[in-house]
């Protein structure tokens, strides 16, 4: 497993983040923060992770439009995105897949060791 990847979480949920970033930094990932979609987008320009965890409604730019960007930018376009939110509705699974994104986790039911499994698999 090579933990030198950089993950960036994208979430605007400070209690969230802080439970991702303190679980998934455990396992060696070099984890950056963006409390926005816009912040987020800035984040992977300058420095481009190896996978992004995002949250769908956020403020400034919500999850759906960060991955747009990102499948219109170059250098960000096969970064694999995994999606962190409340909802777990067919219309946004559907809109995600469309998009290409490799996994979903829904906020209120996930348990770390899956999302921790979900990023092995993504990577």
């Amino acid at each position: 497993m090579d933990t030198n990847k950089k993950i960036l979480i994208i979430e605007d949920e400070e209690i969230i983040s802080n439970l991702l970033v303190k679980k998934i930094s455990q396992q060696g990932f070099e984890v950056k923060v963006a409390c926005n979609g816009q912040e987020g987008l800035d984040l992977m320009k300058a420095d481009k992770p190896d996978l992004v965890l995002t949250d769908i409604i956020m403020p400034q730019k919500d999850g759906f439009s960060v991955i747009e960007d990102m499948k219109k930018t170059e250098s960000l376009k096969d970064v694999p995105v995994i999606i962190i939110s409340n909802s777990g509705q067919p219309v946004e699974l559907d809109r995600a897949k469309a998009l290409g994104v490799c996994d979903w986790i829904i906020k209120t039911e996930f348990d770390p060791s899956e999302i921790l499994n979900k990023i092995k698999k993504a990577l």
